[in-house]
């Protein structure tokens, strides 16, 4: 645990207008990726617009290692269809919880910095990294690569833990 920053959760709550793997619709599941960490999400049967709102949990020993959001379409005879992928960038949040540290009187709702979608990132729309009741979360709508359509919405949220390095050590040896 001590060479860890802490726990990134990750809310994967829906997919919008994924690309259709089998006859006329999909049965997706997210694996989101980290290193050697590997999570799923549960499979929605027969739908392109499904509704996971699973919690993913992911320990950070690095936080500039990349992590990959894939879309799957679950086969039950032949190895699963691959739907997009896109790169979840935490870069711009884990800058804004470290400002944001120490800092209680934000009012609720209160963005402390918005991101635009472009060329270096996966955004489909501008996201923004909001104070909530002592919380500091960001909503990201991923637009999904090397596939048709599809995007991804979901929601980061850090967890503090005790034995964990913190992310003050960051960069210090």
């Amino acid at each position: 645990m001590e060479d860890t920053f802490g726990l990134l959760r990750i809310r994967v709550r829906r997919g919008i207008n994924l690309a259709s793997r089998d006859t006329v619709s999909s049965d997706p599941y997210v694996v989101i990726t980290m290193g050697q960490q590997k999570l799923k999400t549960c499979m929605v049967k027969n739908n392109c617009n499904p509704e996971w709102n699973d919690e993913l949990t992911l320990s950070i020993i690095d936080p500039n290692v990349p992590i990959t959001l894939t879309v799957y379409d679950k086969d039950t005879f032949t190895v699963d269809d691959q739907m997009g992928n896109a790169e979840i960038d935490i870069k711009p949040y884990i800058a804004a919880l470290k400002m944001g540290k120490g800092l209680q009187n934000f009012s609720n709702g209160y963005a402390l910095k918005k991101i635009q979608p472009g060329s270096t990132n996966c955004l489909a729309d501008e996201s923004s990294i909001i104070w909530n009741n002592g919380k500091i979360t960001q909503d990201m709508r991923l637009k999904l690569r090397n596939v048709e359509s599809g995007e991804v919405i979901i929601q980061l949220e850090w967890i503090e833990i005790p034995g964990c390095k913190g992310l003050e050590s960051e960069g210090k040896v």
